[in-house]
């Protein structure tokens, strides 16, 4: 069977120091994974991006391409997006595509690329209306959020649990946008 292409995107939040983890993860349930973070998570990861890119077998991308240059990754059957920040989740969903990460996922939804993203944010955040605007937003776009019951829920601002957040969710949902029969 041929492994089914999933770009991994995150931002900076504290469980996409896990990334690792999470693409092992992601290749032992079949999928070829190509790891994409905003600029800040890149600059956070940065001591550990040729490895990555080792671990995936696909450069690490934060930055748009040059027009005219050839793209480096298979075509996508499916975009995860974990963590989203607070700054992640409105972009996307206000079509601010100053990331690449952002603007492959507003691309994605007129490409019909299935999508699921899990927030990381804190209690604080989610009070400000505009959060649930956009969960409200990208859901009615066809993207699969992973908020609330059955996906993150926030914390008191200082008090998150990284190692807690629910990864394994998000990739049960991966292969659930992939799953053919």
């Amino acid at each position: 069977m041929t492994p089914r292409t999933l770009y991994l995107f995150g931002s900076a939040a504290p469980p996409v120091f896990d990334v690792a983890t999470v693409i092992e993860q992601a290749q032992q349930r079949g999928f070829d994974v190509c790891l994409g973070l905003t600029p800040t998570a890149a600059r956070w990861l940065a001591a550990d991006l040729d490895d990555l890119a080792e671990l995936t077998g696909h450069p690490v991308r934060s930055e748009y391409k040059t027009p005219g240059e050839p793209d480096v990754w298979p075509k996508a059957d499916a975009i995860v997006f974990a963590p989203a920040t607070f700054n992640s989740v409105n972009s996307w969903a206000l079509g601010l595509t100053h990331d690449f990460v952002i603007g492959v996922v507003a691309e994605g939804i007129g490409k019909r690329i299935p999508m699921v993203v899990m927030p990381c944010v804190n209690a604080a955040y989610v009070q400000h209306r505009q959060f649930e605007r956009s969960v409200a937003e990208l859901r009615e776009m066809g993207i699969r959020v992973l908020y609330g019951e059955g996906g993150f829920v926030p914390n008191q601002p200082g008090q998150g649990k990284p190692k807690e957040y629910p990864w394994h969710q998000v990739l049960d949902a991966a292969e659930r946008l992939v799953h053919t029969d």
